[in-house]
């Protein structure tokens, strides 16, 4: 059994269980179990890495890293925020770069987004594991800010 990964919250804003992610394959834990933020409004956000490891995935929305014991990360800025081609989005690493846990990753603007008709609210997944592998470290309805422990991996 792999040791517990303290996954961090990338971003400030409200902390929102993954049922309440309007967005089916989210909400549905498709792709894995985890915690969303619904982030400040209040100007560019600097989301950071939430584990630290590689770069296995880099897209302006959305990024996945891949820690040491090759458990994946995914850190999705917004829903449908990929229909955005990037644009809003100031990428500060590249696909295959090693990072600290709290390296800053992407810059953006949460409010650009909700301008724009879409929910700048981001999911943070623990890929394709076990929803019992997954334990908050804060409830839905706090506040977190960036690097703060979002939720423990097992």
């Amino acid at each position: 059994m792999p040791w517990p990964l303290t996954v961090l919250a990338p971003v400030a804003g409200t902390v929102l269980a993954m049922g309440q992610v309007p967005d089916p394959v989210f909400a549905g834990e498709i792709v894995g179990p985890g915690l969303a933020i619904d982030p400040s409004r209040d100007a560019v956000v600097t989301a950071i890495a939430p584990v630290a490891g590689r770069i296995l995935k880099l897209h302006p929305h959305a990024y996945v890293i891949l820690a040491d014991d090759s458990r994946g990360a995914l850190v999705h800025l917004g829903l449908d925020t990929v229909q955005l081609g990037g644009q809003g989005f100031t990428l500060h690493v590249a696909e295959g770069d090693v990072v600290a846990a709290g390296d800053v990753v992407v810059s953006w603007n949460p409010a650009d987004v909700a301008a724009g008709g879409r929910s700048p609210i981001c999911p943070v997944v623990a890929l394709e594991a076990k929803p019992e592998a997954v334990t908050a470290s804060v409830a839905p309805g706090t506040t977190v800010r960036a690097g703060e422990p979002l939720f423990v991996w097992a």
